[in-house]
């Protein structure tokens, strides 16, 4: 558990380093097409720019989950139900009680997000409360506070972030290649950018795919097993899993870059999105917690 959570917050930097060397590289081809150079005041710019990215996600890239999520926060006079078991759960884990929101979606799922305990925030969509029964909506939330207390969130919150800016560039550098950007040599396109724009458009959605992979399925089967244990009740949250499988559906705002905050994949996956889940099966997920209910 706590080798977990220690290398949670190594990949964090880890993963922001990445980003921080991936913009670097797109700032050089930058410079290659607006300066002629690749050393010069383009690439400081975006070099800077990335790292101002980097510590803003770092702050704001919970929030913006939320917001893109649809998730509105509650008291607990707004669902006394829902609180007061998130409540229960911050005081049986000894964490900071997080801010409490509902998505109104009918697909029933949970996903936690925030930089750290201190500042985390769990959510459900009111599909999930209403086909979960108490013990089952217990073993949802505690699932999502093992994520908190693992310090999952900040990872899954810089993934989420870094994804978002990768379709932005994406989308940028396709422009680019196929509109000929802000300057053009002899009247062209600048080739470097042509093929740089289309390698981005192909790319990116892999590469945004592969990063979200990074965050691996085994901190999945972590929080479940945490969850359990918080709970004492394997098999109220493997009835919850269940009840995910069988009543899932994608969610009204379906956002492929915060798919790995969900506690069920919130998008109909295809054979391509097969290929790249972030999610382990739900059916594996119930048979670890059954094979171990024992030890929890």
């Amino acid at each position: 558990m706590y080798r977990a959570i220690a290398a949670n917050k190594r990949n964090t930097w880890v993963i922001m380093a990445f980003f921080v060397v991936l913009i670097a590289g797109l700032g050089y081809v930058f410079d290659l097409y607006f300066s002629g150079g690749g050393t010069g005041v383009v690439f400081y710019g975006v070099l800077i720019g990335a790292l101002a990215y980097v510590v803003i996600q770092y702050y704001a890239a919970g929030k913006q989950a939320l917001s893109m999520a649809g998730a509105k926060p509650i008291t607990k006079a707004d669902n006394p139900r829902l609180y007061r078991i998130v409540e229960n759960l911050a005081i049986t884990t000894g964490l900071p009680m997080p801010k409490v929101y509902i998505v109104d979606d009918p697909a029933p799922n949970a996903f936690a997000t925030g930089r750290d305990p201190e500042h985390a925030a769990v959510a459900a969509t009111t599909g999930l409360l209403e086909i979960m029964d108490d013990s089952e909506l217990e073993g949802v939330m505690a699932h999502e506070m093992a994520h908190v207390k693992n310090f999952d969130i900040r990872v899954t919150t810089i993934v989420f972030g870094l994804v978002v800016v990768i379709g932005l560039l994406a989308d940028v550098l396709a422009r680019m290649a196929f509109f000929g950007g802000m300057r053009r040599n002899n009247g062209g396109g600048h080739p470097l950018i042509l093929v740089v724009g289309i390698l981005a458009m192909i790319l990116a959605p892999l590469l945004a795919a592969l990063i979200q992979a990074a965050v691996s399925r085994q901190r999945e089967y972590l929080a479940d097993a945490t969850g359990a244990l918080t709970t004492r009740h394997p098999e109220a949250l493997a009835s919850a899993l269940q009840k995910l499988g069988e009543y899932g559906r994608p969610l009204k705002k379906q956002q492929a870059s915060m798919a790995h905050l969900w506690m069920a994949d919130p998008i109909q996956p295809g054979v391509i999105d097969r290929m790249f889940q972030t999610h382990p099966p739900i059916r594996d997920r119930v048979a670890r917690l059954l094979e171990n209910k024992a030890r929890f």
